[in-house]
């Protein structure tokens, strides 16, 4: 009897013990749901079908749902989820395909997952879908087709946009462009904003032959378009010139003097006035008291339009420059120009002292077209004893490279101590000095020559 009684002692304490060891049960975890992603974001639809992916992390879950809603008081639509997991966590991936009829504006998007005895997480987000509509730019003119440079085209045309159907798309900025002949780009020119039913009119200037179109940049949930293109040629006409500069010196002169006639020849060019080259210059000369004028040289102009010549001084009167054009080219006449001459001056008496012109420099060297050269130098007397510093009128001679002939250029007077500078602008490379023709109180004589290289 007590040995049955100890051995049911012993079963329940082990059984107690047992009971005592056994851990205690584990509480699942819960579920948790990560970011909401939509690619593309925002959903552009732009005339066509546009798929959306939507991508949610989900943590212990074993279920997912994802819903969609659009703007306003839609309804919320279930998208089919596709899981890839990896661990405790869980990809669920879903597509969607936007199209014309998609309500545009922001849509919401809400995710729940489901984990073990019913527990659950859910998470809420947005997303834009954005809807941008075609438009075309129809009935574009630019007329007339046919003009003159300078005179103004009328350009118009209509802007639509598709909303179910082509209608007038008003309000909105239009660029008029133009492409001109023998280039390949498009250039702003004007814009207008259209008006009822998206008409849209400017007015623009005939500059050269090319191709005009009208363009719009888009925005506001509308696509950009172009319009076709339409010609315009500029007809062919005449184009003027002109003799500008035109001068005749020195002047005064003496009988028997070399005279100088220059001046420059341009044309009226797409680039505006610009010289022109290669073209004969006639000169004539008119004498003071008479109504008729000679013709009594002439010369080619060089690659800027400019002439030069020397001519011999016979007697008083007026000198002028003529071009008489070309086929396509008006011809044109410069200003005159009067040159006094007198009789030479007298033989040199021999009271006169000798002179000379010491320091003569042109400079800088080398210069650059377009830029002034400077000229500086000294006229002296021989006083016997000593030379000193005289005032009289010098004059300033050009030969240009590669020519065997000097021409006058202007005429300065040195100071009372017989200093010499004046400046003339750079045209062409040449050798440059200065004459002093001589007067009552001495002899001429001239400067030593300095040839100036001229870069452009």
């Amino acid at each position: 009897m007590l040995q049955r009684i100890r051995v049911v002692v012993v079963a329940l304490a082990t059984a107690a013990g047992a009971v005592a060891l056994a851990p205690p049960a584990t509480a699942a975890a819960a579920p948790a749901v990560g970011e909401i992603q939509v690619n593309p974001s925002p959903v552009v639809v732009s005339g066509g079908d546009v798929d959306a992916t939507f991508t949610v992390i989900t943590k212990e879950a074993g279920k997912a749902e994802l819903q969609i809603k659009p703007p306003g008081t839609g309804t919320w639509t279930s998208l089919d989820l596709k899981s890839d997991p990896h661990g405790s966590e869980t990809k669920w991936t879903a597509t969607r395909e936007f199209d014309t009829k998609s309500k545009d504006g922001r849509w919401s998007v809400q995710a729940i997952a489901h984990g073990e005895g019913g527990a659950s997480d859910s998470k809420s987000s947005s997303f834009v879908v954005k809807q941008v509509l075609d438009t075309r730019i129809v009935d574009f003119n630019a007329s007339p087709d046919l003009v003159s440079k300078g005179d103004t085209i009328q350009t118009s045309g209509r802007l639509q946009i598709d909303r179910g159907g082509w209608t007038g798309y008003r309000g909105e900025s239009v660029t008029i462009t133009f492409r001109e002949q023998g280039t390949d780009a498009y250039r702003h020119v004007t814009t207008d904003r259209t008006g009822h039913n998206g008409w849209f009119r400017a007015s623009v200037k005939a500059e050269a032959t090319g191709w005009w179109r009208a363009e719009f940049g888009g925005g506001g949930g509308a696509k950009g378009s172009v319009s076709d293109t339409d010609r315009v040629d500029i007809r062919h006409r005449s184009n003027d010139t002109r003799i500008v500069g035109f001068d005749a010196g020195p002047e005064p002169a003496e009988r028997g003097d070399r005279l100088t006639l220059r001046g420059e020849l341009q044309i009226d060019g797409r680039r505006g006035w610009d010289g022109y080259g290669g073209q004969r210059v006639s000169l004539l000369f008119k004498a003071h008291g008479s109504s008729r004028w000679e013709h009594v040289d002439s010369d080619h102009t060089d690659s800027d339009g400019r002439f030069r010549e020397s001519v011999t001084a016979s007697r008083s009167g007026w000198w002028k420059a003529e071009y008489e054009g070309r086929d396509g080219v008006r011809g044109s006449t410069s200003g005159t120009d009067y040159v006094r001459v007198s009789d030479p001056t007298p033989p040199p008496t021999p009271d006169r002292a000798d002179s000379r012109i010491t320091k003569f420099n042109a400079y800088y060297e080398p210069a650059k077209r377009g830029k002034t050269l400077r000229f500086k130098g000294k006229l002296q007397v021989d006083e016997g004893w000593s030379w000193d510093g005289h005032r009289a009128k010098v004059r300033l001679y050009f030969k240009p490279a590669g020519s065997g002939k000097w021409y006058w250029v202007k005429s300065t007077w040195s100071t009372g101590s017989g200093k010499i500078y004046t400046k003339t602008t750079a045209k062409r490379s040449g050798t440059w000095k200065l004459v002093f023709k001589g007067d009552e109180d001495a002899y001429g004589s001239s400067s030593k020559s300095d040839y100036v290289r001229v870069k452009r």
